[in-house]
């Protein structure tokens, strides 16, 4: 797709739930959702640099992501437990 589509699409979204309004409990549990998962791609990024001088590595995908945003540093630790015990 071409990137003009998206904004314009993003864009016109963002209208319309300003224009109609959106259901608040939802929208707070998704917005609360994506921070989270947000923190948790920086959690893993952040540990993947500074653990590459130790040579550890955790893969950053969307299980890792939600364990690390959701659980925090005790879920980046029990993501290198299973990184080093099992993998």
């Amino acid at each position: 797709m071409d990137a003009t589509v998206v904004i314009i699409g993003v864009v016109a979204l963002i209208a319309i739930l300003l224009i109609v309004g959106a259901p608040l409990k939802p929208m707070r549990f998704l917005a609360k959702g994506t921070v989270k998962l947000v923190i948790g791609v920086l959690f893993l990024f952040f540990f993947n640099v500074f653990g590459a001088s130790l040579g550890l590595h955790v893969p950053i995908n969307i299980f890792t992501a939600v364990v690390a945003g959701f659980l925090g540093i005790p879920g980046l630790a029990s993501l290198t437990a299973v990184h080093i015990f099992i993998l």
